[in-house]
Parts: C-alpha cells; structure tokens; sequence
C-alpha cells in the first residue's frame, strides 16, 4: 500500500450535513481515513454541494459532480460520470457505497481501476421501486459482489445474505456513533412548542419504508397527554408520499414536522426526546437508532433483522405493521421510568460497539488488503 493511498469515494449525495443514512457514515469515516494517513476525495452530487463547504472539509476533499435531481437518474448519471473521473484521476482505491452505485463496478474494472464496495441494505426491497428499479439494483448487487476487489457489508444480515447469494460474506464493518454530550433545552425546542422528555421522536427519510404514516396513527390512538410527535426529515421534495404524511399530521393534533434538522440543532432535538420510534420496513443497519441509543434514549422499533441485530430487549421491540402493538408499547415505555444507571449503561455499550475510530481501522485495513494485489 502507498505511504499516502488515495482513497475516492462514490455513490453518497454529499458531505457534511447531508440527508442520509449513507452520507452520515461517510462523514464520521472520511476524516478519520485522513488521520490514518489516506489522501480522500468524495465524490458530491452537485445538487447537494454546499456553496458553504470548501474544496476541504476536515482534510477530505470534496469535489462535486453534475447530477439531475432526479430519483430515477440520479444516481447512475453521478456515479457513471464519477467512475470517468476516477479513471482520469487514478485513485489507489475507488470505494463504491450502495448497490445502486455498484452497477457501475464493471466499467470501473475495465478501466483498470481498484474497487471496493460497501453494502448498505437491499435497496431493491424499498417499496419506491417498480419491477425495473428493483432489478437495476439487483445487478449492482451482483456487480458488487462479484466483480469488486474487496466487499464490506455493514450487519450481520446481510453478510448471511451474501454469503447465500454469492459466496462472498464480505468484510462485516458496521456503522458507527460519535457518544454526544447532552444538550439542554433551548430556543428550538421553544419554537416548535416543545417540552423536554415530553415528546415522541422520529428522524429519518419522509420515504414510505420509514412508515410515518403507521406512526402517526398509531401516535393519535395514544393516550398521553400533554405528548407530542416530531418527525425530523426534509420536506422539500414534493413527492406523493411526503405530501400524504404533511395531510395525515395537519389533521392530528400534536404532530410536529421540524424538516430537516442538523448539528446542534438535531442534537437538542434528539437530547431532549421522551422516546425516539423507528417504525421502518427497511434498514441496512439504522444510524439513527444508534444514535437515539447514544442519548440514552428510550427506544422501540419494528422488528425487522436490521434492528434486532442491535440486539435490545424485547420490549424495544414491536411486530412491523401492528398499530396497536405500537401505541400498547409506546404508552408502556412513556410510563415507564429511565434511570441515569440505564442511560449511562446504554451509552457506554453503544460507545463501545459501534465505534467510529474502530470502524475507520477495519476499512483502512481493506484497503491495504487490495492494493497489496
């Protein structure tokens, strides 16, 4: 390996402070390479790029590349103009994320580049994409899998899947945390109209696999007063689902759409929580569920692999899709009591498992193992 390998990343919308579970885990790790004596450069859709954001964001690189905003060509055209770019530029290792972004591997290859991919979820499981869509994704996976130089998966799951599928288990590196100090309440939760530990808490994408619209529903059969739910999520694209939860929370009393929120503003959000819900159909490994569980959070989630690989208790979880299992566990965990011996335990664990620097190493590692090659 090079005494200063270049490292390109591609397949995320942006850095820093981008909507996604995909560019959360490339913020923590991208710097963190650049500590471990990597040269890296992201690859940003140029849509996304921050005019705020310098050519170098903590030692990483950002370059922005042109791409439509557009849900059906968005992601092939930025990662089919990025792999050009990677050929020109020549990176050490060019690490592909998602296997949306895989189905560019071949062209990579052929152009005599080393790839690396990282496995995030099954995409092709959302409930967004048609037969086409979903079968697209299939071939990236495949790609992915087969023709990279090196595979990281980020859970358990889909290591198993892989290993079934194609015979190759990948790398199992998972997502991270950064443990957060707690910030008091403040001027946002004030704008919102907001009481400290008296709030339900989502944050995540307004797409349908987040199931807002069940957690809504589930919200307005509860009986807890004084209560409130706040889904953080970005609510500029105006899509047919986003515009279905924005009807769905003005007709219920107490829900709370902040947008999307980020820095100390979503720290306070997420510090001040009573209890955080991730109702998803689909996850790879859940950030956010990290995340809430790095507060010391109270949390429930479906009961879907991803999130059971966190491996809580069984009463932080719930059947995917039972509404009233939902609110029956939800009011449980309202009443119940958190002592600051459970959030310390919680985040001392959380700290220990998922923890970012770890996560860098293990990456930084499979680099070394391919351009050893």
């Amino acid at each position: 390996m090079p005494d200063k390998p270049y490292i390109m990343l591609l397949g995320l919308r942006g850095i820093p402070e981008v909507e996604g579970g995909i560019e959360t885990h490339v913020q923590y790790l991208a710097p963190r390479l650049v500590e471990l004596g990597c040269k890296v450069e992201v690859l940003s859709r140029s849509p996304y790029h921050l005019d705020s954001v310098a050519e170098s964001w903590q030692g990483v690189k950002i370059t922005p590349v042109w791409a439509p905003k557009s849900n059906s060509f968005e992601t092939l055209i930025h990662t089919f103009l990025g792999t050009l770019l990677a050929a020109f530029k020549r990176p050490d290792v060019l690490h592909f994320h998602a296997i949306g972004p895989a189905l560019l591997v071949p062209v990579a290859r052929l152009l005599g580049l080393r790839v690396v991919v990282t496995h995030h979820g099954s995409d092709y499981e959302r409930e967004k994409w048609g037969w086409f869509a979903s079968n697209m994704l299939k071939f990236g996976e495949r790609f992915g899998m087969k023709l990279s130089n090196a595979q990281i998966v980020i859970s358990k799951t889909i290591r198993a899947q892989m290993l079934e599928l194609y015979g190759k288990p990948g790398a199992l590196i998972p997502n991270g945390v950064v443990i957060p100090d707690i910030r008091a309440a403040g001027k946002l939760l004030e704008s919102f109209g907001l009481q400290p530990q008296r709030y339900i808490l989502q944050v995540s994408r307004f797409v349908p696999e987040k199931r807002q619209l069940e957690l809504i529903q589930a919200y307005s059969n509860l009986s807890a007063e004084g209560w409130k739910l706040v889904l953080v999520g970005s609510l500029e694209s105006g899509d047919e689902y986003i515009g279905q939860v924005k009807e769905l929370a003005d007709r219920t009393d107490g829900v709370v759409l902040t947008g999307f929120q980020k820095g100390e503003a979503l720290e306070e959000i997420y510090a001040n929580a009573g209890v955080f819900v991730l109702p998803s159909s689909h996850e790879g490994l859940p950030i956010a569920l990290l995340e809430a569980l790095s507060y010391g959070l109270r949390v429930l989630a479906s009961n879907i692999s991803a999130n059971l690989e966190i491996g809580l208790a069984e009463q932080h979880y719930f059947p995917l899709g039972d509404l009233d299992i939902l609110a029956e566990k939800l009011s449980t965990l309202i009443d119940s009591d958190w002592c600051p011996e459970q959030i310390d335990g919680q985040r001392k664990y959380i700290a220990n498992t998922y923890n970012w620097d770890d996560i860098a190493r293990q990456t930084h590692a499979v680099y070394e193992q391919v351009t050893r090659h």
